[in-house]
């Protein structure tokens, strides 16, 4: 069944009110105050939706609470305003014609759309939307779907409102995998097909069936209109009923269903109706001289065939689109806009989407039309001529700050990862992977391939980022071993693990950030680079730490910081970095004329890895001696912009379809968490990263297959933004989604952990309420990863994510933690203002044992140990416990304890009341034969400090008195508290 043509008119389209004069304006078209409506003054200022009804020939504005409610017998214009990663403004224009719609309505709304256009500068895309027939970005703002309802504001029609009192049973079909259209159909048996889905709404039960021909995807995404349905008309209390086609009168809920047609009969095969669209075709090119359309005859469609002063039309079947010149007037803009809607009253001709593009703003899908189309536009509209536009609008009154670009964000980017968890890393020589010592774990070689395991913890359970690392001369056969070796790592850890993928110069801050220090030096050490040297007589020589090596040193502070080698000459400087040169024993340090105290610190903390225990020479620019610039070869001239990051674009959701090696993409607009499928398989676009995202019921032979998908998707570039082949890329199983991937979203971590497919899933839901909790294995607690502090609680857990300025400077300035390192510090080593970084281990097997056997430490660690470490749950790694310790686990089984009421105590209850008691001890024990000292001469400020104490526990020496009053608490309430490194250590500084 047909649905019937809107009533549109094609000949007046072009005549109106509009003036144009013989002058072209700054905006590259004639306008004037009376040219533009009043009701568009301010439009299009702040990121959202604004809609206007056309009412006696006039837009007048529909308050918010109205949104995504429209009428069958009106017209409308939308206007859709998005604040860009970059800080601009974009613009989407609708009109929406309802079916019952006058001609003169509609007529009004298109000429309106173009005025709005003209109050925004010309830079709007403008859609042509006709009921039924939606593109899937206008349906994407009022999900989960429109209702249009009875009724119009044209005489005639009368407003259709809900009856609380009366319901009205109707039956809708719906249409879409990733958008829904729904359409009323008459309630009739006859309406029915295998094909499509179909909600029948009764008084008490909301009744969903869907053809057997439907998919899982369409099955699920009609849910939401159930929902919605539900919500809306019944006060979200009714029944849901899911009906398959095919299930007879066996199933209650199929037979209640049948029983209100009348009972069961074969569903008649689905009539081929005007709604359904054809194959589409290849596109022809019109040009529009005179309001005719003209073929532009060419071998192949070319940016260089359309000119700045013309009109053109894109005829694609489905769609239409109306190119317009920035220098064409508006009576030719007019009359392209006319000869577009002619071409739809062609017989037969489909309900083509309209869409009329301004030169300088094509979409994707446009430029995606053309065999040729250069990355950057020819007539690309700058700032001066924007700025231009928006003054000479404002003199003619209007109110035009939209024109201008919103203040873009430049907070430094967060890595959204948990930076404390236990990192190993593997060199890849050959055919094998290598272990690295934790010593080497962050040194890599411009010539070699990486493989990272990070195992972090997670929400609910320990989560994983397997990655490899790719040197920008690494060898083809090294990096497919890494590949294969790192995708069998994921697949033993049950497929729940992010794989990724890295190159070198592309690396992102969640890398750098795990990391924490990251060098790179030239050369490689693998058998591959090796041979590929000798093979190809390459001249670069591997790092060595006696010859002449300069590094450029980066980052945002100790926890995000590299070290690069670069080629030791003058040009390689720059006036916004530090470096470091050494030859042999000589060291130079470089600072920049534009760096800061933060990365003068960075040259600091990168020198105890490249050169440890050497005292630099320390150069800053401008004042340079001549021995740093023989070292060079020389004085030159050098750069002194910072090396630009790439940023960070608007996130774009692909849903992604693979065969016989071709891939299909199909953008999803104002994607959310609904709208990842558990059958398919999506690719999320940051530009600066490329998320896939595998649905857990997705076909295993595509899954295999997800990295080909991904390098498929970005060797096609479908946004056409000269995106890099190096391009960081994650692989992302269903359930196992980072934080820097789910904060594109509003994340539930309940849906993705739901069992079953979408449809059976979003049933799940709208039955209940809300998504099934499943069982989830709770995430162990986290112990310390050599050098990364434990995280009691989220709080901390959140702090560690990113690098905090100021806590570090706390700790890098403070006079008692400069003397509590010095126990550590190599005498002989220079003093430096901030202690290393900590070199991290893998955690080997941990195993419980009890603290009073194991061997006594050196003094200084003794010290530290006693009063720092955690005494709940001491572990201690089996290559570190002396032989004499390690007895049989049947000699030190512990023998449960009994309560006073019969039964055995529970372990975790008497280790409990151990640790009270032994944090008890441990105060006394400090205590014991210490002397005490007054408060003032224990301060690192003191005019008369104390000598000969261990100024790593100053409080320690204060009278029992003293002490209860400068920290409010007694001695053993003090140890109590203070299990923790991090909290001893703040509440000593704060007071001495």
């Amino acid at each position: 069944m047909g649905m019937e043509k809107p009533r549109i008119p094609v000949k007046n389209f072009a005549s109106s009110s509009f003036k144009t004069t013989s002058k072209a304006s700054p905006s590259d078209m004639a306008v004037s105050m009376k040219d533009v409506d009043s009701a568009f003054q301010g439009a299009g200022q702040k990121a959202g939706l604004e809609i206007w009804r056309i009412e006696n020939f006039h837009p007048v504005p529909v308050p918010s609470s109205s949104y995504g409610k429209f009428f069958t017998g009106d017209s409308y214009v939308i206007l859709k305003t998005t604040a860009l990663k970059s800080g601009s403004l974009q613009h989407d224009s609708h009109y929406w014609l309802g079916k019952d719609t006058s001609q003169d309505e509609a007529g009004t709304a298109a000429i309106k759309t173009v005025e709005l256009d003209a109050a925004l500068g010309g830079r709007a895309v403008q859609y042509r939307e006709v009921q039924g027939h939606e593109t899937e970005k206008f349906l994407s703002y009022f999900k989960p779907c429109i209702i249009p309802l009875h009724g119009g504001i044209s005489s005639g029609f009368k407003h259709t409102e809900i009856n609380e009192r009366e319901h009205v049973t109707r039956l809708f079909v719906c249409r879409g995998k990733h958008v829904v259209n729904v359409k009323e159909v008459p309630f009739a048996r006859s309406s029915l097909n295998h094909d499509d889905i179909f909600i029948l709404d009764t008084e008490s039960k909301i009744f969903q069936f869907s053809g057997s021909n439907s998919s899982i995807q369409e099955r699920a995404k009609a849910l939401e209109v159930v929902q919605y349905i539900k919500d809306t008309y019944h006060e979200g209390k009714c029944e849901v009923a899911a009906v398959e086609d095919g299930k007879l009168m066996a199933d209650a809920d199929a037979g209640e269903f049948w029983g209100y047609f009348g009972g069961f009969a074969p569903l008649p095969r689905k009539v081929a109706s005007e709604g359904d669209r054809k194959a589409e075709t290849s596109a022809k090119l019109l040009c529009v001289d005179k309001g005719q359309a003209v073929p532009v005859e060419a071998d192949s469609l070319a940016r260089k065939l359309l000119d700045t002063y013309k009109c053109y039309l894109l005829d694609c079947d489905t769609e239409i689109y109306v190119w317009m010149g920035r220098n064409t007037s508006l009576a030719q803009r007019k009359a392209a806009s006319s000869a577009a809607e002619e071409s739809l009253l062609e017989p037969g001709r489909p309900q083509a989407h309209i869409i009329r593009i301004i030169e300088g703003f094509e979409t994707v899908m446009f430029r995606s039309k053309f065999d040729q189309w250069p990355q950057k536009n020819d007539a690309v509209v700058s700032e001066e001529s924007r700025g231009k536009v928006a003054a000479f609008l404002k003199r003619q009154g209007l109110n035009v700050k939209g024109i201008n670009k919103a203040s873009p964000a430049k907070d430094e980017p967060q890595p959204y990862i948990d930076c404390t968890g236990n990192l190993q890393v593997w060199h890849i020589n050959g055919k094998t992977k290598i272990l690295l010592p934790p010593s080497d774990q962050s040194k890599f070689y411009s010539g070699d391939c990486y493989i990272f395991q990070y195992a972090y913890p997670g929400e609910e359970k320990e989560e994983y980022l397997i990655g490899t690392w790719f040197g920008k001369k690494s060898v083809e056969e090294e990096r497919t071993t890494a590949i294969s070796l790192a995708n069998k790592m994921v697949e033993n850890l049950k497929s729940q693990a992010v794989l990724a993928r890295f190159y070198e110069g592309k690396e992102p801050i969640q890398l750098f950030s795990i990391f924490q220090s990251f060098l790179v030096f030239k050369g490689g050490v693998s058998s591959g680079y090796k041979k590929f040297v000798k093979e190809n007589s390459t001249t670069e020589e591997t790092y060595s730490e006696e010859g002449v090596a300069l590094f450029r040193i980066q980052g945002s502070g100790p926890e995000n910081m590299q070290a690069i080698q670069v080629e030791p000459v003058a040009s390689s400087l720059n006036s916004s970095y530090c470096y470091i040169l050494h030859s042999g024993s000589i060291v130079f340090t470089w600072s920049g004329s534009l760096t800061t105290s933060v990365d003068q610190e960075l040259v600091e903390r990168q020198l105890d890895l490249i050169k440890p225990n050497v005292q630099p020479k320390t150069q800053k620019e401008g004042t340079e001696t001549e021995q740093f610039w023989s070292l060079l070869g020389g004085k030159s001239e050098h750069p002194s912009q910072k090396i630009g990051k790439e940023p960070e674009h608007d996130p774009h959701l692909f849903s992604c379809t693979f065969s016989k090696g071709n891939l299909k993409v199909t953008e999803i607009f104002n994607f959310t968490q609904d709208d990842l499928m558990t059958e398919d398989l999506f690719i999320l676009d940051c530009h600066s990263d490329i998320y896939v995202w595998v649905g857990q019921q997705l076909d295993p032979k595509i899954r295999l297959q997800a990295l080909s998908i991904a390098e498929k998707y970005i060797e096609q570039d479908f946004l056409m933004e000269n995106l890099s082949r190096e391009t960081p890329l994650y692989i992302i199983m269903e359930g196992s989604e980072p934080p820097f991937f789910t904060r594109f979203f509003n994340w539930d971590s309940a849906k993705s952990s739901m069992h079953g497919n979408s449809f059976q899933r979003k049933l799940a839901i709208v039955k209940n309420g809300v998504p099934p909790t499943p069982d989830k294995p709770k995430r162990r607690t986290p112990t310390s990863y050599a050098g990364r502090s434990s995280m009691p609680d989220k709080s901390q857990r959140s702090r560690s994510m990113s690098f905090s300025p100021e806590r570090v400077r706390v700790r890098g300035r403070s006079p008692a933690f400069n003397a509590l390192a010095a126990n550590f510090e190599n005498p002989n080593a220079r003093n430096l203002s901030t202690p290393p970084p900590a070199v991290r281990k893998p955690s080997p097997k941990p195993v419980m044992l009890d603290p009073s056997k194991v061997a006594p430490k050196s003094a200084a660690i003794a010290v530290l140990s006693a009063s720092f470490e955690r005494p709940r749950e001491i572990m201690i790694p089996k290559s570190i416990i002396p032989k004499s310790l390690k007895v049989s686990p049947e000699n030190n089984k512990p023998k449960p304890e009994v309560n006073t009421k019969g039964s055995i105590t529970p372990l975790n209850t008497r280790m409990e009341t151990l640790t009270i008691q032994e944090d008890a001890k441990e105060g006394d024990a400090e205590d014991e034969g210490l002397p005490s000292f007054p408060y003032e001469c224990l301060k690192t400020t003191s005019t008369n400090p104390v000598t000969d104490i261990d100024i790593t526990k100053r409080e320690t020496y204060l009278s029992s008195a003293e002490f209860k009053e400068k920290f409010g608490m007694t001695k053993e309430v003090f140890y109590k508290l203070a299990k923790w490194k991090q909290n001893r250590l703040k509440m000593a500084l704060q007071l001495f």
